[in-house]
């Protein structure tokens, strides 16, 4: 979580909560980092149901889901940025009300491209909320025994959220359909909002730091560029010429946002950190293991759905085991370290991770979910060891003065990942489904062309079919997503493995130090 502030800020009496206030600031803006982790997954089992709907393309659908992580990591250390200038309460509150409004959006979005924008201003809301909570807790609370079980109970709020979003999203989706997912944010923002204006007391950065809106202007650019080229890629199963150009594009805009923050005195993200190797591959651990672990989340309800059967709640419930699973790894973690070290800790549970992926590919089958349990168990342990030690690596990597820009890099990396890795996984999905979906005697050729576009497109098309080629129609659709899935669950388990052996090659700890 973002960390901006090293030192403790100056304070005005204006400034400091009252002290009984002090845990009920701690409870508003851990309810909204609550709140803002189940929305990255909440989603994820609500899609069928809102895929019937509003009928998206298979990129439009990755970009409904991502969408929301993408904005967040892109705009995370510009809204900090922006808090420390502004004021950390005007931020937050700012923040609260603009979660509520798109929330409200994305709940009552009547078409596609009007629940994407409104995905996105969520996720620029949940920027603005994320930004700056750990500074008001930093100033809230003075004692530095109370400031660390503050800051933990507000870390742990959104690995929770994002825990429990499939459960809640399952419950909602099943008995009030697809837009109650969002709907039910808004009445507890509300609270949220009414609480905290009152409490939460307003505090700047005595010296902030440059917004530049160059650099902020070339990092979502040269990203939503760079994201849009892979999923219309995947899509449209070729690179044409417009894809290759805005791939292109975006990842010159990338270079020259990198090669910006390089020569600002005060730049957005510091790339220099990056210079220290165990810094750098604590991050990629980090981004490769919670965008498997996000997108694995995503994948396996469409899974347990549209090829299991499953209904909503019961995809949710049976996501769980991993989730349980994850939390225990995270607990445990501090243990694993102490007697292995990080590197070994982390390098052994990326593999468990990778090996639990690797077993579900084999699997292969949500009839025989008992066969899946154990996997499921073994990927959330190894995830959630993975996600706390690799934060800790980052953190520990740099130097202490140097705290804040590390911290600001560790959150970003989790939201990162979470993004590329539904956007990279999904693509890959969608073109093995649209390759691998057979001809099915006497369906038309406009008819494929739907089918082709997602397995809820496929199950629109057979509804005016007769029942022989309905019936083949659905279970080649079924075979396609079901071979799609297995694809990601191997390319997950290679992107694992190639973590783990970075992990305990470039992990190795300094002479005189032991990791």
């Amino acid at each position: 979580m973002l960390n901006r502030d090293v030192a403790a800020p100056v304070r005005t009496s204006k400034e400091t909560a009252a002290p009984n206030r002090r845990w009920l600031v701690l409870a508003v803006v851990s309810g909204s980092l609550l709140l803002c982790g189940i929305d990255l997954t909440v989603l994820h089992v609500a899609v069928p149901s809102m895929s019937r709907d509003l009928h998206p393309s298979a990129a439009q659908l990755l970009w409904i889901v991502d969408v929301y992580s993408l904005a967040l990591a892109a705009l995370l250390v510009t809204c900090g940025t922006l808090g420390d200038r502004i004021g950390r309460r005007r931020m937050v509150l700012s923040g609260f009300f603009a979660f509520g409004l798109a929330s409200a959006a994305c709940a009552f979005a009547t078409s596609t491209g009007q629940l994407i924008a409104a995905r996105a201003a969520l996720g620029v809301a949940a920027a603005m909320i994320m930004a700056s909570t750990v500074a008001i807790i930093r100033v809230v609370f003075t004692d530095d025994r109370e400031r660390a079980l503050a800051i933990g109970v507000w870390t742990s709020a959104h690995s929770v959220g994002a825990t429990i979003g499939p459960l809640v999203g399952g419950i909602v989706a099943e008995r009030w359909g697809w837009g109650a997912v969002f709907l039910v944010n808004v009445p507890v923002i509300v609270v949220i909002l009414v609480v905290g204006a009152r409490v939460i007391p307003e505090s700047r950065n005595p010296v902030p730091r440059r917004w530049d809106v160059a650099s902020v202007a070339l990092s979502v650019t040269g990203l939503a560029g760079v994201v849009y080229a892979l999923k219309q890629a995947g899509e449209h199963a070729e690179v044409d010429t417009v894809i290759a150009v805005t791939a292109l594009g975006g990842a010159a805009l990338l270079y020259l946002f990198v090669r910006r923050q390089r020569r600002l005195a005060e730049p957005l993200l510091d790339f220099s950190l990056f210079g220290e190797r165990r810094f750098t591959t604590a991050t990629l651990c980090v981004i490769g293991c919670f965008g498997s672990y996000v997108a694995l989340l995503f994948f396996l309800t469409q899974w347990f759905q549209q090829v299991g059967g499953y209904s909503p709640l019961r995809a949710g419930l049976s996501l769980m085991p991993l989730a349980a699973a994850n939390a225990v790894g995270a607990v445990t973690a501090p243990w694993a370290s102490a007697r292995w070290g990080n590197r070994w800790s982390l390098t052994g549970a990326l593999v468990l991770f990778a090996a639990a992926c690797a077993a579900i590919a084999a699997v292969g089958d949500t009839a025989h979910y008992g066969m899946l349990l154990l996997p499921l168990l073994c990927a959330g342990y190894g995830a959630g060891i993975v996600m706390t030690l690799g934060a800790d690596s980052i953190m520990s990597a740099a130097q202490p003065e140097r705290s804040g820009e590390a911290a600001a890099i560790q959150e970003t990396s989790f939201e990162l990942g979470a993004g590329l890795g539904v956007a990279v996984l999904g693509t890959a999905l969608t073109l093995v489904y649209r390759t691998g979906l057979p001809d099915v005697p006497g369906l038309s050729t406009g008819d494929r062309a739907q089918a082709e576009e997602s397995f809820s497109a496929a199950e629109d098309v057979v509804a005016h079919l007769p029942k022989s080629t309905a019936d083949a129609v659905l279970t080649g659709a079924r075979q396609a997503y079901d071979h799609g899935f297995t694809v990601v669950a191997v390319i997950a388990t290679a992107v694992l493995v190639g973590t783990a052996v970075m992990a305990a090659l470039m992990l190795r700890p300094k002479a005189s130090q032991d990791t």
